[in-house]
């Protein structure tokens, strides 16, 4: 269709390493295109920022009956967004091993052979799709991975690196290199500090702008189809495929890319997005209630009176008994405290922040409740989760991930602990971080 560019939303993965974030309960993971953020779920953060570029078809690449069921849901056909949204069919699902062969599959059932963004569902993203497309014909690419650049020190063990020839086409993939090994293959970033100062190298965002007739017609040989018959991800097996029988694959910078894929890299994209770094995802919040700081609160929150003082959240802003900011969102029907202070956070709908609690760089989910005086930094508490906190036997988070309805009695002191869906802690303290209690058998262990 002309100019036309589809999206395809890679939506199948489990959200293994976001746990509990991903758990409704112990044993069901919802589907990481659901992850709450900022208000709303993450795959409707990416359909409306594709939406607003131009993409008005996608197609949704799911896996198993859970994942098709609760995406479908959500999205519908596209009609609440005003696009068109197809869905990959349950009984092909065997194929979909990896992200790789997901797409290279399903590009054949749908019979697509124009251009299309592929996107993974654990990220978000501020992009120019213009500029991608002006980078992939100017290099008349297969395919064009939108990269992110990092430095050496955040590369080192955990992002894979591409390297690039002038014209901006990729000649090799270095998967998640040590830094020694970055210094090594790039001798430019081992130069004094002076001189190699904010030098970055070229990442992989996950972002694919593709040709599908050019790529299906370059898979349709008997190694790939093998391939794509075991396990076949983009990143890791096809872009290197390409790359090594000299197919041209492109490399163009995206301004910036949040992972969500765990609680830590989550807490920090909110930070960033709550910062104002994401400027789609600002303005598609709307205009802030402050700018001085700069925060947001719906009506409905500002209206709603505490059940101590039986004022409004408007009047303990005005009168400065609760601060806020900067950097903080409050969504419908939230029910704040006097004494609160909040900062760096995102508090959902229909959240109780009882009298003199503190967070900071947290994230409430909706219906939740955190009881006076709780102290919770770095940290994300599910949707209706209870944090029984009290004026005399607080309760204090820290770099913890309390998972949806978990009950924590006062008195319980946690850093980095993950605790899992509907379990009711009682007040521990001292347990070791990268706990994760899963059970109640994990709780009799630790009291």
């Amino acid at each position: 269709m002309g100019d036309e560019t589809l999206g395809i939303i890679l939506a199948g993965g489990r959200g293994e390493r976001a746990k509990p974030l991903t758990l409704a309960s112990s044993d069901y993971i919802r589907s990481k295109a659901l992850i709450p953020f900022v208000g709303r779920s993450v795959v409707e953060w990416l359909v409306e920022s594709c939406r607003d570029q131009g993409i008005r078809r996608f197609y949704v690449i799911a896996q198993g009956a859970e994942n098709h069921s609760q995406i479908k849901l959500v999205l519908g056909h596209g009609e609440r967004f005003g696009v068109e949204i197809h869905y990959s069919r349950a009984r092909l699902d065997r194929y979909n091993v990896g992200s790789g062969a997901a797409t290279l599959h399903n590009l054949e059932q749908w019979d697509l052979t124009g251009r299309a963004l592929v996107l993974p569902v654990d990220s978000v993203f501020e992009f120019d799709l213009g500029r991608l497309k002006e980078a992939h014909v100017a290099a008349d690419a297969v395919v064009t991975v939108a990269s992110v650049g990092r430095t050496p020190e955040e590369i080192a063990g955990k992002y894979g690196v591409m390297q690039t020839s002038p014209d901006g086409l990729v000649s090799g993939f270095v998967e998640k290199p040590t830094l020694d090994r970055v210094h090594r293959i790039f001798p430019e970033t081992s130069l004094t500090p002076l001189a190699s100062s904010g030098r970055t190298l070229p990442t992989n965002a996950g972002m694919y702008l593709v040709d599908c007739g050019r790529l299906r017609l370059a898979v349709r040989n008997a190694e790939m189809i093998r391939l794509a018959q075991q396990r076949l991800d983009w990143g890791g097996d096809l872009l290197p495929w390409l790359v090594g029988r000299g197919l041209p694959v492109a490399a163009a910078p995206i301004d910036r890319l949040g992972d969500l894929g765990s609680i830590a890299d989550y807490l920090a994209t909110l930070g960033d997005v709550l910062g104002g770094r994401y400027r789609w995802m600002t303005r598609a919040m709307g205009e802030p209630t402050s700018t001085d700081p700069p925060y947001w609160i719906h009506e409905s929150s500002l209206r709603t009176k505490d059940s101590v003082t039986g004022t409004t959240l408007a009047q303990k802003i005005s009168e400065g008994s609760v601060v806020i900011g900067p950097a903080v969102r409050i969504g419908r029907n939230a029910e704040i405290g006097p004494g609160v202070k909040l900062r760096f956070s995102d508090i959902g709908d229909g959240v109780d922040v009882d009298e003199g609690a503190r967070l900071s760089r947290t994230a409430i989910g909706d219906s939740a409740v955190v009881g006076p005086y709780a102290r919770i930094t770095d940290s994300y508490v599910g949707p209706m989760a209870r944090v029984h906190s009290e004026r005399d036997n607080p309760v204090r988070l820290v770099h913890s991930a309390i998972g949806e309805a978990a009950d924590l009695r006062p008195g319980t002191r946690l850093s980095g602990v993950s605790v899992y869906p509907r379990l009711r802690v009682p007040a521990v303290t001292g347990l070791p971080t990268g706990t994760h209690l899963t059970s109640s058998d994990d709780i009799l262990h630790w009291i």
